[in-house]
């Protein structure tokens, strides 16, 4: 039984990873020598709306502060972008190698997190998990969006058409 692709379906969570693993995947095929990228500075949100390929009013996909930030650390350049956004390609497809701080520092919070949640009821699981998945949609998309813009502009400093 096939189901038909519905404006849902586009948006789930599962077809997110699949753009950004494959507009990463795109990334990593198209740059030959990443270290071409060293030293080259992000293009901000400006940028991303005036080529048509921003989402719009908003944030800038930029990095935000969070507990993700052992990811955002290494991205200072274009360099520090191709990184990481392989990094997290990898970590989608074969799953998080964590050192033992950063495993006892998970275990602390999600030892908090479990209390917190018995304290709060099951009610609000819902309401935890659609928090959640929003804000994971959200990443994803803006990660794919800065896959997107480093091959684009990879290609322009290279001379390269599409």
């Amino acid at each position: 039984m096939q189901i038909p692709d519905s404006y849902n379906q586009k948006n789930s969570l599962f077809n997110a990873m699949n753009r950004f693993i494959g507009a990463v995947n795109n990334m990593d095929q198209t740059v030959m020598v990443p270290n071409l990228l060293r030293d080259v500075p992000l293009t901000d949100g400006d940028d991303l709306k005036a080529n048509g390929t921003g989402p719009g009013p908003g944030p800038s996909p930029g990095p935000s502060p969070g507990p993700a930030d052992g990811y955002f650390q290494r991205d200072s350049d274009m360099y520090g972008s191709y990184i990481l956004l392989k990094s997290i390609r990898d970590d989608i497809e074969w799953g998080v190698l964590q050192g033992d701080e950063r495993r006892r520092e998970k275990a602390a919070a999600a030892a908090a997190e479990v209390t917190h949640a018995a304290v709060a009821g099951e009610d609000d699981l819902e309401k935890q998990f659609h928090f959640h998945l929003h804000g994971l949609h959200m990443v994803l998309s803006k990660l794919t969006l800065r896959a997107n813009t480093l091959t684009s502009r990879y290609k322009e400093e290279v001379g390269c058409g599409n």
